[in-house]
C-alpha cells in the first residue's frame, strides 16, 4: 500500500540549481530547476518487503548510495517543477509496488485447433493444385 504524500515527503529532500532552455535573462538569474532526491533507505513509511521490491524494480536508476533522484526543469517556475517531481515520484512507486498477477495456462479449444488444421490442409490443397501434370 502507498503512503500517503505527506510521509513519501519526509524522507525527501531537494535542491536546486540554474535551469536551461527558454526563459531569456531569467534564466540567469531564476533557479528554477528542481532535483528531487529520495532515500529509500530512510523512508519509514515503507517496510523492508516494500523496500526489497522497490530496490529490484529500480536498481536502475537508483545510484551508488542507494538514492534515487528526478529532475524537472520544464517550468520557468520553481514551484510547478517542484510539484511535478512529487507527482513524478509518487507515480514511480505506484507502478513499482504493484505486483502483476499470476497468469494462469489456459488449454487451447478444440474448435481452435480443428480451424488451424483445416487451414493448412486448404493451403496444402491449393499449392498441389499448382504443381504442372506430366503426361
Amino acid at each position: 500500500m502507498l503512503p500517503t504524500r505527506e510521509e513519501i515527503l519526509r524522507s525527501v529532500t531537494f535542491k536546486t540549481s540554474r535551469s536551461g532552455g527558454k526563459g531569456g535573462q531569467n534564466v540567469n538569474k531564476v533557479s528554477s530547476k528542481v532535483e528531487l532526491i529520495f532515500d529509500l533507505e530512510t523512508a519509514v513509511s515503507f517496510n523492508e518487503d516494500e523496500k526489497t521490491l522497490l530496490r529490484s524494480r529500480l536498481e536502475n536508476r537508483l545510484d551508488a548510495e542507494g538514492l534515487l533522484h528526478i529532475v524537472s526543469q520544464e517550468d520557468r517556475s520553481q514551484l510547478l517543477n517542484k510539484e511535478k517531481t512529487i507527482v513524478k515520484l509518487i507515480d514511480l512507486l505506484k507502478r513499482s509496488l504493484t505486483v502483476q498477477k499470476k497468469r494462469k495456462p489456459t488449454k487451447i479449444p478444440k474448435a481452435v485447433i480443428e480451424k488451424r488444421l483445416k487451414n493448412k490442409a486448404s493451403t496444402a490443397e491449393k499449392k498441389k493444385n499448382r504443381k504442372i501434370i506430366d503426361f
